[in-house]
């Protein structure tokens, strides 16, 4: 017996030699994680990035969910405790057999192997819920569009890709407004980024100007010194300033301009680019893509600013 433990000890402290960077990012249904998560893991790729969704973790497929007292954004609709293992061993360096959860059917189907690379991201509606959950991350991210935006985007996703009417999805919204608020929304004060894609309130500009994004750079984590970037940058297409977060203390905001000259946006993402050592060349084109040909330099932006915090994790 000495001998079987004295193996499992070195093969423990073996896994944990390699343990990954955790990177959570949370938010409501629709809120733009999967956008997000996609860029970020085509920069890194995939030899280098697990991507996993904790929504697949839902108890009920969605056949089973219209009897039920509850959606799939409340916890007793998922399995938390299993999520909360896995994660750990995720954090750990082991693999996991984690459940799938297709969103296209609503149904549930084979489990898949997961394994840690050098960086997992874990996107969904819950990552952030639990104590024991946020203490496998050493980033946490939470996307806070406005409300009307956000309803509009699952609106337009789950009546083009999920086969829902307009009707359908607003009811369904009403019906999580509970949940959401009391599940979902409380998230956001444990995130050491808070993410925010909307117009500019101030500003009246044309439709069809992409929506400018907000970065709340909270003093949970220790952020990259952007100082030379912004030195460098035009400030039409980004800037810090000192703002008051929600519970009233002061937080950086960073600020990446949808209405700034295109050609201004990708000096800043070159800048940013040839700062993180990822490779030579230019920040690969697939970053800030909204699919359907749209692209994005705020939210491209957005995700090489995120790749800066993950390379330094890692480093």
């Amino acid at each position: 017996m000495p001998t079987k433990l004295i193996m499992l000890q070195r093969y423990a402290e073996q896994q944990a030699s390699r343990r990954p960077v955790m990177i959570a990012i949370a938010g409501d249904s629709a809120a733009g994680k999967t956008t997000l998560t996609a860029g970020i893991a085509t920069a890194l790729g995939p030899d280098r990035v697990t991507a996993v969704c904790v929504d697949d973790y839902h108890r009920y497929d969605r056949e089973e969910r219209k009897t039920l007292p509850f959606t799939a954004l409340h916890p007793d609709c998922n399995y938390v405790q299993i999520m909360e293992q896995h994660l750990q061993l995720l954090a750990t360096g082991q693999p996991v057999l984690k459940p799938v959860y297709d969103h296209d059917t609503g149904r549930l189907t084979r489990p898949e192997l997961v394994e840690p690379r050098e960086f997992v991201l874990v996107e969904g509606l819950l990552p952030l819920h639990t104590k024991l959950t946020r203490a496998c991350f050493d980033i946490t991210i939470y996307l806070d569009p406005p409300e009307e935006i956000r309803r509009g985007w699952k609106v337009k996703r789950d009546t083009e890709k999920r086969g829902y009417t307009a009707d359908q999805v607003l009811a369904e919204l009403a019906r999580r407004e509970p949940e959401s608020a009391a599940h979902i929304r409380p998230q956001r004060e444990f995130a050491d980024l808070v993410l925010r894609f909307a117009p500019i309130p101030t500003r009246q500009d044309p439709p069809g100007t992409p929506l400018s994004a907000e970065l709340l750079l909270r003093p949970t984590i220790r952020h990259p010194d952007l100082s030379a970037v912004l030195d460098d940058s035009e400030r039409r297409a980004i800037h810090l300033r000192m703002r008051r977060d929600v519970d009233g203390r002061p937080v950086d905001a960073l600020h990446i301009h949808g209405y700034a000259p295109a050609e201004e946006s990708r000096l800043v993402r070159k800048a940013i680019w040839s700062r993180l050592g990822v490779e030579a060349g230019d920040p690969p084109e697939l970053l800030g893509d909204l699919g359907n040909g749209q692209r994005s330099e705020p939210l491209a932006i957005t995700q090489l600013l995120l790749l800066y915090h993950m390379l330094g994790a890692a480093r």
